[in-house]
């Protein structure tokens, strides 16, 4: 998939993909985002994570040209998301938590609108439209109107339908909500892909072995702030409780290993010892070289971290969603109806439609 990205302009390669500094948003009396700082590197997977209405969709939201912020600077590829709007969305491809795939449409004809209103070459649609149905197993149902798909190949098409005009950055919000387990694994392998080609991604997610699974860092966000930035290892090594579990083949060396971290708790009749740690490198090195010293060799060895999970709670204070399948919940980021710009006749309060499929798949013009 390295054809998927061709990014247009001259921007220095210097400059990150995403650059926020301070931005705030707020619905009224409610405070969205109270001044979050963040940076993405190009070619980067960011995983922003948080629980609902921590303000994961106001960000990409903004990010994306959808919604303004009240304050602060957003840029992406250097350009300001506010007074360059038009530079940006070439640039950016969004899988938002709804569907832009129109049910009426064909998959074929989705993807040709959408080659369209992003201006690709007559000669050049016709080409990308079938090279998209092919990458996404979409060709065989491709005369049939998309209100048959399942929810995968839904999900499929839309994200087809971001990348046919090859975004060097894209946005997925919550890209595998109510997905069954098979379509959430090929999900994860096309972001693979795209990451593998050079394409700069932000995912939002609720789910913890998403984020630990795709994402190059997690940036934790709750309550309108950004409270943990770091890698999935990184984060872990936060929380206490990581630990190495030994196991002997006999109760002599148990009492040898016991000797040299007296600290550590046994288990005799499992001829087992736990020695308390970050369950990091070093600390597995530390502790590979005193059994090596003392002549020790340990009959089995088991590495405990503390997990994402772990850490969400650490952080906000709760548990993030299990991978529940089965649901159908959208995991609406602002679920608060005081905080969500959309109302009741599908309006977003900013002048911009939630399906505005021509912004939301880098059409220049609004």
């Amino acid at each position: 998939m390295s054809d998927l990205v061709t990014e247009s302009g001259t921007t220095p390669t210097t400059r990150p993909a995403i650059s926020v500094r301070d931005l705030r948003k707020a619905y009224g009396d409610k405070t969205v985002l109270a001044g979050i700082d963040l940076e993405v590197a190009r070619g980067e997977v960011l995983a922003l994570l948080g629980p609902n209405g921590a303000g994961k969709t106001t960000t990409v939201n903004i990010l994306s040209t959808l919604q303004r912020p009240d304050s602060g600077r957003a840029e992406v590829f250097g350009r300001d998301v506010v007074t360059a709007g038009a530079e940006v969305r070439p640039l950016i491809g969004l899988t938002g938590q709804f569907s832009a795939v129109d049910g009426l449409l064909t998959g074929r004809e989705n993807l040709a609108l959408v080659a369209a209103l992003a201006h690709l070459p007559g000669a050049e649609q016709k080409a990308r439209v079938d090279e998209m149905l092919e990458r996404f197993d979409l060709s065989p149902a491709s005369r049939r109107q998309a209100s048959t798909y399942s929810g995968g190949m839904r999900r499929r098409l839309d994200l087809a339908m971001t990348l046919i005009a090859r975004p060097s950055l894209v946005f997925l919000d919550e890209p595998t909500t109510g997905l069954d387990p098979r379509s959430r694994r090929t999900m994860w392998e096309i972001i693979g892909e795209l990451v593998a080609s050079g394409v700069t991604i932000l995912l939002t997610t609720q789910y913890l072995d998403e984020a630990d699974e795709l994402a190059d860092r997690i940036a934790v966000l709750d309550d309108g702030k950004i409270v943990a930035n770091d890698t999935p290892a990184g984060l872990k090594r936060l929380i206490p409780g990581g630990r190495i579990d030994l196991a002997f083949a006999s109760a002599a060396d148990l009492d040898r290993a016991q000797s040299l971290w007296p600290q550590a708790a046994g288990r005799a009749e499992a001829l087992a010892l736990f020695i308390p740690g970050d369950g990091g490198a070093a600390h597995l090195r530390e502790v590979l070289g005193g059994l090596e010293s003392a002549g020790i060799e340990p009959r089995g060895l088991t590495v405990e971290t503390p997990s994402l999970d772990d850490v969400f709670f650490a952080l906000t204070g709760h548990g993030a969603r299990t991978t529940d399948v089965s649901s159908n919940a959208t995991g609406d980021d602002e679920a608060d109806a005081t905080a969500d710009p959309v109302d009741s006749l599908g309006e977003r309060h900013d002048g911009t439609h939630p399906t505005d499929i021509a912004t939301r798949h880098g059409r220049t013009e609004r």
